[in-house]
């Protein structure tokens, strides 16, 4: 297997710890000449990608890839990979899997109902209508290669660094109340362990939802974390009261419960943080 990583994150470093050591060659790209010295540093093949040109270099990975594993986000002129010259018209001969990572936020608001992969998506930030273009133009892509396509849309990531623990010994968590109000999210752990499974799976791929099976409101989280440090949660804020950004407060102007049940049954996937109490465990 040569994998091909476009947008080297948390996320997709995940990921590749995960499947490195069934890896004949692994190339992964980053946006800056500094990042991608670190990433040399760390021992990775790692290749500059400006979301705009294709190195020679790049180029000739992509040429070799069999699978190819997409974390870089889309913004107002589309997916960086398939809009940069050349690509779309490249033969990609090895070609045979790719993953693209996208977002739940593609279903917008359903009022705290429950949301599966059938249900119609219906977004409401600009950032997940994004999202939508990019999943469209990558399963057009796929179509006219006959290349397997998954579609992951991830829930809330935290994980070790980035969650109500790392939030709490800052100093910086809070506990927002806003009544009916509940969030999905999944452990980087399980992205990893969820695309890696899919990546190396024998059957054919769908889009899966990439979530914890647990959604709940966001102050339970903080209190929990809280409980694994011994110190006492945060004060309750009303959310009508709370100093929020405006990419924070739109998160709050959707509501949803998002099923994982597909995963499960199509790719025989165990969480191993199937709700953000083990999951935050882990973290401590």
């Amino acid at each position: 297997m040569r994998l091909v990583i476009v947008g080297y994150g948390y996320s997709s470093a995940a990921i590749a710890r995960e499947i490195r050591p069934r890896l004949a060659t692994l190339h992964v790209t980053a946006r800056s000449e500094d990042k991608v010295s670190r990433l040399r540093d760390e021992g990775l093949d790692a290749l500059r990608f400006d979301g705009e040109t294709l190195s020679p270099e790049l180029a000739e990975a992509l040429n070799r890839a069999t699978h190819l594993l997409v974390s870089a986000p889309p913004d107002e002129a589309g997916d960086p990979l398939l809009r940069a010259p050349g690509f779309a018209d490249r033969a990609l001969p090895a070609l045979k899997r790719v993953a693209y990572l996208s977002t739940v936020g593609v279903y917008g608001d359903h009022g705290g109902a429950w949301v599966d992969e059938t249900s119609p998506v219906n977004p409401v930030s600009l950032r997940s209508r994004q999202r939508v273009a990019a999943e469209t133009a990558w399963q057009t892509l796929a179509a006219a290669r006959s290349v397997d396509l998954g579609i992951f849309r991830l829930s809330g990531i935290y994980g070790p660094g980035r969650s109500a623990i790392d939030n709490l010994r800052a100093g910086t968590a809070r506990r927002i109340i806003k009544p009916g109000q509940v969030f999905n999210r999944i452990h980087v752990g399980d992205i990893g362990g969820a695309v890696a499974t899919a990546l190396c799976h024998q059957g054919p791929l769908d889009t899966f939802n990439l979530t914890d099976d647990e959604p709940c409101p966001p102050q339970d989280v903080v209190t929990y974390a809280a409980s694994l440090l011994g110190v006492e949660p945060p004060p309750e804020i009303q959310f009508d009261q709370a100093d929020l950004s405006p990419m924070g407060r739109s998160f709050y102007g959707e509501n949803k419960r998002v099923a994982n049940a597909r995963i499960k049954a199509a790719l025989g996937y165990a969480f191993r943080s199937p709700t953000y109490r083990e999951g935050l465990a882990s973290c401590f």
